[in-house]
């Protein structure tokens, strides 16, 4: 394999980690939140609450080092390539969130992620 390739395989991981660190630190976040929203004051008042949680502004910034990161990769590789591989994210947030938020994933989903790896192992050699 190139050296090169190596690089790019690898920012599109890093991508993948940024984009799932972002998505759990929002998913905690607005888990903690009361939803029932039901008026404009109580969206208002929603929205508040939001911009003054730190986790959520911290997903916000893995969310744009991951976009960062990847238009670079976009520079850099065939658009088909690289959005292929950044299929992982999918593996990664939820082996993330059967460990980090206790959820459950069931058996076909799990085939299905069996699918996705297999996927990107012949996209990532072909």
């Amino acid at each position: 394999m190139k050296e090169g390739l190596i690089f790019i395989i690898f920012l599109i991981f890093l991508t993948d980690l940024c984009d799932t660190v972002s998505q759990l630190l929002l998913k905690s976040s607005i888990n903690a939140l009361d939803l029932h929203v039901n008026t404009v004051q109580k969206i208002i008042g929603l929205f508040l609450r939001l911009i003054k949680i730190p986790r959520i502004w911290a997903g916000f910034l893995f969310s744009s080092l991951s976009l960062t990161i990847w238009l670079f990769v976009l520079s850099k590789a065939d658009l088909n390539f690289a959005y292929s591989l950044d299929s992982m994210r999918y593996i990664l947030i939820t082996i993330a969130s059967v460990i980090i938020l206790k959820e459950n994933v069931g058996p076909v989903r799990w085939i299905g992620i069996i699918c996705v790896v297999t996927g990107i192992v012949l996209v990532a050699s072909g």
